[in-house]
């Protein structure tokens, strides 16, 4: 008897440190997903977005304009799409997609696709981070209402790439090196929208390329920077250490280049950045060195803009690998407003702070 009541209480104390106060950590995004066009079971998508965003993000498992873009039996991922989609039967409309790798840069969709594991997948509201096996590569991405921040943790590797599929019948790419950014349009849509519909798009990297090309129509191309025809895309490279983690923002917006500029910089009144989580490890002062404009930051302590608070109560055993569970205690982070990622001031890094 006394030995049950010792695993009772055991098992009391492992709940209560799982504990979650916060309701949005209630919520598993993929549930719903295990869904076909014969049997649906919920037809929805695991969603990484703010309450009412103009935009949606999600892992894209279904093929280029398949209404069912993600469904939980699917073994690979084709890439991060941005999403306005209400249902699989009414499909998508202004969607393009991120997709990291290594090896080879390749932009069709089925030689660019990872496998991936659901037992390596993290998916919340708010925060999404899968491992993609066939690249080594870690993709983690929280969104804002009309913009995201990604996070690419690569390999060691002397040909690592990031792939902008701006989709078909119609789209338009322009890569950047001296900006470190590829900007551009889709067009792409299921009916029901305007005459002369577009959705522009800016996606700025923290790190110079060494390798640019375009697609067009499937075809790629060293030697220009811009593509407008019925299918546009860019591939962005560069070598990475093993564990280096290369930072992406991406904005968009219905009226203009510019105005997703606008949204997309880093001092946008209108964008509230997240901030990801941080890894195990105090980084170097080179953490303030914004590789963008290769400039150095100032941070400073004493502005409020600058230090946040990085903590969750959704640090638990079911969401944290075992690396980050030393402690629950809060995070401070100093975020420099280059990148708005963080930098480890004192305690343990959790997911990103929920915008719900």
């Amino acid at each position: 008897m006394k030995r049950r009541l010792i695993l009772l209480s055991a098992c009391c104390a492992s709940l209560l440190a799982q504990a979650i106060d916060n309701p949005v950590d209630y919520v598993n995004t993929l549930v719903g997903s295990h869904s076909t066009h014969a049997l649906s079971t919920g037809n929805t998508y695991p969603a990484i977005a703010t309450p009412w965003g103009m935009n949606f993000w999600t892992p894209q498992t279904g093929k280029m304009g398949d209404g069912w873009c993600y469904t939980y039996d699917a073994e690979k991922i084709r890439g991060f799409k941005q999403t306005h989609q209400p249902s699989p039967w009414m499909n998508d409309y202004g969607m393009f997609s991120i997709m990291p790798m290594c090896g080879k840069a390749e932009f069709d969709e089925d030689k660019r696709a990872s496998w991936f594991s659901h037992k390596a997948e993290t998916a919340t509201p708010y925060y999404y981070k899968v491992y993609l096996a066939d690249y080594d590569i870690v993709t983690e991405v929280a969104p804002t209402s009309r913009a995201a921040i990604f996070r690419f943790t690569f390999p060691e590797s002397e040909h690592s790439y990031v792939v902008v599929d701006a989709y078909d019948r119609g789209s338009y790419v322009k890569v950047l090196p001296q900006q470190c950014r590829i900007e551009g349009y889709t067009t792409r849509n299921s009916g029901g929208v305007p005459d002369g519909f577009r959705n522009y798009f800016v996606v700025e990297f923290d790190k110079p390329f060494t390798y640019t090309a375009v697609s067009k129509d499937g075809q790629l191309d060293q030697q220009n920077l811009q593509a407008e025809c019925g299918h546009a895309g860019g591939i962005i490279g560069f070598a990475t250490r093993r564990g280096e983690q290369v930072n992406a923002r991406v904005a968009s917006s219905f009226i203009s280049i510019e105005q997703a500029q606008r949204r997309n910089s880093p001092a946008s009144r209108s964008t509230r950045w997240p901030v990801l989580p941080v890894r195990n490890g105090t980084p170097s002062s080179a953490g303030l060195m914004c590789r963008t404009c290769r400039t150095p930051i100032a941070c400073a302590p004493s502005t409020a803009a600058s230090i946040a608070p990085c903590s969750s109560p959704a640090v638990s055993s079911s969401r944290m690998p075992a690396d980050r569970l030393s402690t629950t205690a809060p995070t401070m982070v100093r975020c420099c407003p280059a990148t708005c990622l963080p930098i480890r001031v004192s305690g343990t890094p959790s997911v990103p702070s929920s915008p719900w």
